[in-house]
This record gives C-alpha cells, sequence and structure tokens, in this order.
C-alpha cells in the first residue's frame, strides 16, 4: 500500500536538560504522586515545573476550572523554556476543553504532548486538526511516580527521534496473523466511542489503530467495537494493535474471554489483530507511542511493531 504523506507540524527533538511543563486538564492527582514524579524526571535529567492550577481539586472531580486547565495548556506550550507538555494523570475533564483550544497558538508552538486515558480527546484533536503527533506515553503522576512505570527505550527514543521497535518483550502477541502499514493513530477505546456524533470524531480510516481501555468487561469492549463498526470507523483500517487491556476480565469467565471477544466482533477484518502492547493504561513500564507518524504491524510467530517515522524534528 502507498505510503500516506508525513506529518507537516513536527517538534523538535528534545535534549538532555529540557524544561517539562506540567499540566492537570483533567482529574487532580494525589501530591505525594506529583512529587514523586518531578524528582523522577529531574533525575532523568529533566527540568519539570507545575503550571499555575496544577494541583488544583475540584470543583467536583476536575483539577479546576475549564478555564483554568486551558490556560495551564495554553502557557505551557507557549513557554519558551518549556520543550515538553505532559499531563499529571488523566481521569475526567479534558473533553470540557475541547470547544476552547487554542490551535493557533499550539499550531506556533509545537511540542510533544505525553498523555492517554482521558487525554485521547485533546491529543487527536491537535493530530487531526493541526497534524502535531500525539506522545501516548507515560504521564507524570500516573507513570513517573512508579518505580518501574515508565519503559524508557521508547520514551527516550520517542524524544529523539529515533526509529523503535515493541513485540513481546512489551507485552505484544498475536491475535490475528498478517502484515500491514500505516499511520499508527488510536488511544482509549471509550474515549474514542464517546466522540463518535461530535464534532471531533476520530479519523481512523486507513490507519494503523491502537486501542486500549482498563476496567472493561469482555461484553462492553464487544459493545465499543461494534459501535466503532456500525459507525464506519473501522473502514479501511489496516490492522489493530490493543493494549495490555488492564482488568480487562470478567470474574469466574475464562482467561481468554476478552480475545475471544475481541475476535467474534471484529469478524470478517482482513487486517493483522494483536494484542498485550503495554501503552496506556498498563501495570508496568509504560510504553511511548507516537500518533500520526507511519508504522508497521508483523503479526507471524511473533507480533511486532515499527515505528518507522520520527515524530520530531531532528
Amino acid at each position: 500500500m502507498a505510503m500516506q504523506k508525513p506529518l507537516s507540524l513536527k517538534p523538535s527533538a528534545v535534549r538532555s536538560g529540557a524544561g517539562v511543563s506540567a499540566i492537570a486538564p483533567a482529574s487532580f492527582a494525589q501530591p505525594d504522586r506529583v512529587q514523586r514524579g518531578l524528582e523522577s524526571l529531574g533525575a532523568l535529567g529533566f527540568e519539570p515545573r507545575l503550571c499555575a492550577s496544577a494541583l488544583e481539586r475540584g470543583p467536583l472531580y476536575f483539577a479546576g476550572t475549564t478555564k483554568q486547565r486551558l490556560a495551564d495548556l495554553h502557557a505551557a506550550f507557549a513557554d519558551e523554556e518549556t520543550s515538553v507538555v505532559m499531563s499529571l494523570r488523566g481521569g475526567y475533564g479534558s473533553n470540557y476543553l475541547l470547544n476552547g483550544l487554542g490551535l493557533k497558538l499550539i499550531g506556533e508552538h509545537p511540542k510533544p504532548f505525553f498523555a492517554y486515558s482521558d487525554l485521547t480527546c485533546v491529543q487527536l484533536r491537535l493530530l487531526d486538526e493541526l497534524e502535531l503527533p500525539a506522545f501516548h506515553g507515560p504521564m507524570l503522576a500516573a507513570d513517573f511516580y512508579l518505580e518501574d512505570g515508565v519503559h524508557l527505550p521508547s520514551f527516550q527514543a520517542a524524544l529523539a527521534g529515533e526509529p523503535y521497535s515493541v513485540g513481546a518483550a512489551e507485552g505484544l502477541r498475536v491475535l490475528k496473523p498478517g502484515k500491514a502499514n500505516g499511520i499508527l493513530y488510536g488511544g482509549c477505546l471509550s474515549i474514542l466511542v464517546s466522540l463518535l456524533g461530535t464534532d471531533w470524531e476520530p479519523q481512523t480510516e486507513d490507519k494503523l489503530l491502537f486501542l486500549e481501555d482498563t476496567g472493561a468487561k469482555p461484553y462492553q469492549v464487544d459493545r465499543m467495537l461494534w459501535q466503532l463498526r456500525h459507525a464506519g470507523k473501522l473502514a479501511g483500517v489496516r490492522g489493530i494493535v490493543f493494549g495490555e487491556m488492564l482488568d480487562c476480565v470478567s470474574p469466574g469467565a475464562a482467561p481468554d474471554l476478552l480475545e475471544q471477544a475481541i475476535l467474534s466482533a471484529l469478524a470478517g477484518f482482513d487486517g493483522p489483530i494483536t494484542i498485550g502492547l503495554r501503552s496506556g493504561h498498563v501495570s508496568r513500564q509504560n510504553v511511548t507511542l507516537t500518533f500520526g507518524v507511519q508504522a508497521e504491524l508483523t503479526a507471524a510467530s511473533e507480533a511486532q511493531l515499527h515505528l518507522l517515522e520520527a515524530a520530531v524534528k531532528r
């Protein structure tokens, strides 16, 4: 298949000692996890800092008002001393930012934006409308606070603009064999489904699709895949990579129920299907994936995902 056009908006590669602005665009984080995350990033040679409202608690389950959270996001992208923008955690609430995103400002200051979970909606809007690659990877108070929370090889390669591959060592295994090339795209499955029927529907057509979630029972994953399929969002998809699917089980059910449910829901899908890649909601070593770049999925005796294109300018 023909290679798709390269991204038109790539941030600069990130060097040692770079500034990292931490924001909370959705729910608030536990202060002790924030502190440990800051220390971990500092130990890796970065200079992390919290934006003005990052530690706000409330209203409700939000880390500040929509206005405060938008202001922090915009300030992080505009700050000349910031090379990387990173969310503290996901949770819920970043959907309220979609209407107010300052696309012109962000487009004038492109930077790697590390997030996953609820932030899928923001990352995909920036990718779809600005062609700013999404860094689906570790967050400060969700992963960096843990001793074994971050897969450093993929994190560092993504920031440096070096090609890299992930496979069995990162949990990936074959559900349906095959080989596919395409633009890597996706995120949290339930967030993608929540965007259907809105102005920000995911642009999955002709992509290599990554889907992950946590705590969804197999029948719920089946239902979300059914919805994507009947919304036309699997049409033209070249291959599918599922994440670790942490805690996506039914108590007392067969251990392979989720895999069987996925294969049933995707019956007739032509491309390769793999599962288990630890990116997003994971048990350990969160792998960084860059959405918007060329990638290749091979599923034979083993599964491998090759990131063929840098998401940054070297």
